[in-house]
């Protein structure tokens, strides 16, 4: 009697539902009870199995167009619950394949190099600039440097050019002097004593120097006469 009032008491709850169970694992338990209980009418074994159902199960059996069991056998209800069952385990399994290997061509990643590291070199100092020499300034000579120099030439130890004594100048010398007799670097020469003693000299002194070389002109050439 317990066994009996058992089976009847699960078969008015929930607890017998099918659940993640399988419709094999769900109608083996399923046909257990009934029996205990002395469930026989098979409208009422219809209405329990479908109720415990997966509701995705139990909604393609009752809306199928050709091929719905009756309300009224129970063999029926199992066979397509065992059928629709089925199919979803092996449509599942497709899925887990699928989505575990991607679809289309596959594509091959070539494998890249890794990143070269770029090396920053420090800026090159700046070169050296080096400025430009100036162009040589034209020398504008000393003032007074021919004076100087005919005054160091009139200091030199020449002596006299008319007697050619050389503890006098010419112009201390007391014989008479005829320049036709110089050569040209002589006459170069005395002309360059006159202007160092023109500097170095009074004015008084060049006079005298001036009486003292008096230049002889030249007569002109007698004419012949003519004896005809």
């Amino acid at each position: 009697m317990n066994t009996e009032a058992d089976a009847i008491n699960t078969l008015e709850g929930t607890s017998y539902h099918q659940g993640g169970r399988t419709v094999d694992d769900y109608l083996d338990n399923f046909q257990t009870l009934v029996s205990d209980a002395g469930y026989t009418d098979p409208r009422t074994l219809v209405v329990k199995f479908r109720r415990g159902l997966k509701l995705g199960i139990q909604n393609q059996i009752a809306t199928m167009l050709y091929g719905r069991p009756a309300d009224t056998d129970p063999d029926a209800w199992y066979r397509a619950a065992r059928r629709i069952d089925q199919a979803c385990l092996a449509n599942e399994a497709f899925q887990s394949v699928s989505r575990s290997t991607p679809s289309g061509p596959t594509k091959t990643v070539s494998a890249r190099p890794p990143p070269m590291s770029v090396v920053r070199l420090p800026p090159a100092p700046p070169l050296p600039v080096t400025p430009k020499p100036l162009p040589p300034t034209p020398s504008m000579g000393v003032p007074m440097d021919i004076d100087v120099t005919r005054r160091t030439r009139s200091l030199s130890p020449r002596g006299c050019y008319r007697c050619r004594d050389a503890n006098h100048l010419v112009c201390d010398c007391p014989h008479r002097m005829d320049v036709r007799q110089l050569t040209s670097e002589q006459r170069e020469e005395l002309f360059e004593d006159l202007l160092a003693l023109k500097d170095a000299v009074p004015i008084e002194d060049l006079l005298a120097l001036k009486d003292a070389v008096p230049i002889e002109e030249s007569s002109p050439p007698e004419e012949e006469e003519d004896f005809a």
